[in-house]
């Protein structure tokens, strides 16, 4: 069942939403090298706690048996692991890593989500261009995100654009409708054919976010239970951001 949203939940929504994004600017202030993955994962805890607000990641439960719940605040992601990286003590921040974050933020009872790729250091032309390739496929997506197209609109011009400049999309996980929960319907692959799907309408809050990985499009979950690598040991990124679909052009709410 697809929730539309009222303009009171929107005004919600709204507030986790910039603090999704104020955490980020919060980390952005210690991406670099010599820091640990848990370290961050440990300023944005905080951050987000004293804001009284909830870390909606942590103990997130796998719903497989045998996996534990999600053990941290962050995802973080480097280099060929594309999502879900656990954060940890022994993984240190080196110049030139590629670093994928992925946060959720619960308050007031509504979600906000939002992912960003980070080069740690001097980035490299190659590197560069992946993140950029990455979250410009955000952007030819939501060009789509407007009242009567359907979400195949979005899926299929991001995997198009992605396609079109030589990387591969994750097919196995997708974006999301976002609200009270963290994961809502519709789902939103990040390819597809364009006039398939539901028919968007004003007050949807979705998910959208491109997963993409420079090489092959096969991948590997590792003995964790969470963490996805590309299988070819090639980089990869993710952008996210939840948006808003109003009666014109969507309405980004985790991006200021």
């Amino acid at each position: 069942m697809v929730y539309i949203k009222s303009k009171k939940e929107i005004e919600l929504m709204r507030e986790a939403c910039k603090l999704t994004y104020l955490t980020y600017k919060e980390l952005e202030k210690h991406i670099k090298p010599g820091i640990s993955t848990y370290q961050l994962d440990q300023i944005a805890e905080n951050f987000i706690i004293s804001q009284n607000a909830i870390p909606a990641q942590k103990n997130y439960p796998s719903g497989v048996k045998g996996v534990p719940n999600f053990p941290s605040t962050l995802c973080i992601s480097v280099n060929d692991e594309i999502i879900h990286g656990i954060p940890s003590k022994k993984v240190i921040l080196k110049d030139g890593d590629v670093v994928s974050i992925d946060l959720v933020v619960l308050k007031n009872g509504f979600h906000g989500d939002a992912a960003r790729t980070y080069i740690v250091g001097t980035p490299t032309k190659e590197k560069q261009r992946l993140v950029d390739v990455t979250q410009q496929a955000f952007f030819e997506g939501i060009k789509y995100a407007v009242p009567g197209n359907r979400v195949g609109d979005i899926s299929h011009a991001i995997g198009e654009y992605v396609k079109q400049n030589g990387y591969s999309v994750l097919r196995e996980f997708q974006g999301h409708g976002i609200g009270r929960e963290m994961h809502e319907e519709p789902g939103i692959p990040n390819y597809g054919k364009a006039g398939k799907g539901l028919r968007l309408e004003p007050g949807m809050t979705l998910a959208v976010e491109p997963m993409v990985i420079a090489g092959s499009p096969n991948i590997l979950e590792l003995d964790d239970g969470w963490t996805i690598v590309s299988e070819d040991g090639s980089l990869t990124a993710h952008y996210e951001n939840t948006i808003l679909i109003t009666e014109n052009e969507p309405e980004i709410l985790t991006f200021f």
